[in-house]
């Protein structure tokens, strides 16, 4: 069963130099409150894996925008100005990955795989120093998997066990992420008793969820 725990309790579990994934897609089904809370606390050299860094003033952006990020592992930046500005100034590291990669990267790590092979890359910069196989005549690249000391996810509804509900595209990241990341803490909105939510309607088991934070 998972843990309800208030957000500044989550944070004990959040510690410098930590690997992140935090969900979300251009701050949607980003766990707002979780961000927030590492914002107050001040946890630093960060490498968070996501899908982008949001906004100056929403999602990822805080913690970019209060230099608590060292690495940036994301598909794309152009939201926020001041990821950018930092990239260039060599003061954060930013490795873009294309978008699916970065999925399969990170679903591979949740199924316990090496990596992935794909041929998006092949004959880029993408590919500078990464290995190469050939199936069946043809070329691909092996991208391998990714896991995080923690996942910090946003969920519509659990119960008590830790079953999750999302909604529409705020979906996006989050179910994989919990997959792979040795603690996972789940923001969402409302818990209900066990029982109240259909097996038929959950979308993430809560298996995969150690601590439930109400956002």
């Amino acid at each position: 069963m998972a843990k309800v725990i208030s957000a500044d309790q989550a944070m004990d579990h959040i510690n410098d130099a930590a690997v992140v994934m935090i969900g979300g897609f251009l701050a949607c089904g980003t766990p707002e409150t979780l961000i927030d809370g590492m914002v107050q606390k001040g946890v630093k050299n960060l490498t968070v894996i996501a899908n982008d860094s949001g906004f100056p003033d929403k999602g990822i952006g805080k913690l970019v925008v209060a230099q608590q990020v060292k690495k940036l592992v994301a598909t794309h930046i152009g939201t926020n100005p001041e990821t950018g500005k930092q990239m260039n100034a060599k003061t954060m590291e930013v490795v873009l990955v294309p978008q699916g990669t970065l999925a399969e990267q990170i679903r591979a790590g949740g199924a316990g795989l090496g990596g992935v092979l794909t041929p998006t890359g092949i004959g880029t910069v993408v590919a500078e120093g990464k290995q190469t196989v050939v199936v069946d005549g043809k070329e691909f690249l092996l991208e391998k998997a990714v896991k995080a000391d923690v996942a910090l996810i946003k969920a519509y509804k659990a119960d008590e066990k830790g079953n999750l509900v999302f909604r529409k595209s705020a979906r996006n990241f989050n179910p994989m992420m919990a997959t792979a990341a040795e603690t996972v803490i789940a923001e969402v909105e409302t818990i209900v008793p066990v029982g109240q939510i259909d097996p038929d309607e959950v979308m993430l088991p809560g298996i995969f969820v150690d601590y439930l934070v109400k956002g």
